[in-house]
């Protein structure tokens, strides 16, 4: 699970739109992402969008047209994907496993009832990316002439360093993991902005971009990163279970009290009378100090060109997309992309 920050990032999250961000780079969290499109992308009985394979293809559907969105609006899309997870994350990782076979279970049970917007809810529970949706992603990336980084560990550290380094304005992601990881400017949102239905309800949203600052998400709070860090620790990261009984208010309450590590784990041992499922400096650490490498300007040249034969024979040809719509998409992206490159895209950042 990723740290629950909701709660304590309101006072700070400032509405934005994609113009605001013209002209800019933005390291964007690829896995995250990916499902995003796959649970938003789907049928009315919670079918995701498919070739005559059986392969799914939402994913490739959001990001072929998000992608172009981006740079028509000027922004420089650098998609990040996740590596190895930490052995922490292990536990997290078999627990989503598990609901999800789970979900899986109750969206052929819906269907059989005829229930088609719990079958759609089970449905979106049930998204789990693959090896292949991964792979698919990236080579439509590089049909597209679009950057992307494989990061050693967790994408979304990775992509925190990659702003933090200047090769970025900011980081994306609709986890707050991103603050954890240090990354100085985040922006949620990016890749599901518009019109979005609310789950179970005949009603909609319009979803907007919003950027969070870390500077002043820590002001607000009156802690530091670490302490912010232990503050995810005590609620619960993709790395440990959390104590329970201890939320948003109750956890900022103890780290800004106390000055160490060795202090939190002691008043949770005397006050809940726990202790954390597992070793609290390994988790620290992960944050602190994250398995991340050193990107160049040179390795996120986004003025590759477009392989509009290449794109389409794979979007088209290999995966059902109709031919005339791509092929003017594709014709969009690349004129875009000249654009771009005659002003230097390097200079976007």
């Amino acid at each position: 699970m990723a740290v629950a920050l909701g709660p304590l990032v309101a006072d700070v999250k400032e509405k934005i739109t994609l113009d605001d961000l013209a002209g800019k780079t933005v390291a964007i969290d690829a896995y995250n992402t990916i499902y995003q499109f796959i649970t938003i992308i789907r049928q009315p009985d919670g079918t995701p969008l498919m070739d005559s394979k059986g392969r799914i293809t939402s994913h490739l559907s959001g990001l072929f047209y998000r992608t172009i969105n981006f740079f028509e609006h000027r922004i420089t899309p650098v998609y990040v994907f996740d590596g190895i997870p930490p052995a922490l994350k292990r536990r997290t990782i078999e627990a989503r496993v598990s609901r999800r076979a789970e979900a899986l279970k109750e969206w052929n049970k819906s269907l059989e009832k005829g229930m088609l917007e719990e079958a759609r809810t089970h449905a979106v529970a049930s998204t789990r990316i693959t090896k292949e949706i991964v792979e698919s992603g990236k080579e439509l990336l590089n049909y597209m002439g679009v950057a992307h980084v494989q990061a050693p560990s967790e994408g979304e550290a990775q992509a925190a360093r990659m702003a933090n380094d200047g090769l970025a304005y900011a980081s994306a992601s609709q986890d707050y993991d991103l603050f954890l990881f240090g990354s100085e400017v985040s922006i949620r949102n990016l890749t599901i902005t518009g019109r979005r239905k609310l789950p179970r309800r005949n009603a909609f949203v319009e979803v907007t971009p919003e950027r969070i600052e870390l500077k002043n998400l820590l002001g607000r709070l009156g802690i530091s990163r670490r302490q912010l860090v232990w503050l995810g620790m005590l609620m619960g990261t993709d790395f440990n279970e959390g104590i329970e009984g201890v939320g948003p208010k109750t956890a900022l309450k103890i780290v800004r009290e106390r000055k160490s590590l060795d202090d939190i784990v002691g008043y949770v041992k005397e006050k809940y009378g726990k202790e954390f499922d597992v070793d609290p400096y390994e988790v620290e650490d992960v944050f602190m100090k994250p398995d991340t490498i050193e990107v160049k300007k040179k390795d996120i040249d986004n003025n590759m060109k477009v392989n509009k034969d290449m794109l389409t024979k794979f979007m088209c040809d290999e995966h059902g997309f109709a031919h005339d719509r791509v092929a003017k998409f594709a014709d969009t992206l690349a004129a875009l992309k000249s654009k771009a490159g005659q002003k230097g895209i390097g200079s976007w950042v």
